[in-house]
């Protein structure tokens, strides 16, 4: 029960973020979060953290053009799903194998702290050079 109850914290807190695709990937991670490492086997086809890095700068670049558009949100929704395809096909990932290399790398959090860390500095970098 208490159990329960944290991840539902975790979710509460979540809701305040921005966009569908950030409260998705929000609700992801509270869900990944409330499970155990053992309980998230590694698949055979885990991507490895590089590959994880490369595909979550691209949708995370995404997700900023989704939101800067200024569309409506049913639009918004329907143009991020499309082009969310379009960065997986350019990746040769499919979206279920990126679902869970996400929830494998989410329960391990050192491991997913070194991804995002790697993800945050290079959209900062490219962020500096685009000034």
């Amino acid at each position: 029960m208490k159990r329960i109850s944290h991840c539902l914290s975790a979710a509460r807190r979540a809701l305040p973020l921005a966009g569908l695709p950030a409260l998705l990937t929000a609700l992801l991670l509270t869900a990944s979060a409330c499970q155990k490492a053992e309980e998230v086997p590694a698949t055979a086809q885990l991507l490895p953290p590089d590959k994880m890095v490369s595909v979550l700068i691209e949708l995370h670049t995404l997700e900023a053009r989704t939101e800067a558009a200024l569309l409506p949100p049913d639009s918004s929704r329907a143009l991020f799903r499309q082009e969310q395809k379009k960065v997986y096909w350019r990746h040769e990932v499919s979206d279920s194998t990126f679902t869970q290399s996400f929830r494998y790398y989410a329960v391990r959090g050192k491991e997913l702290n070194t991804i995002y860390q790697s993800v945050i500095d290079s959209l900062a970098t490219r962020e500096k050079m685009a000034k």
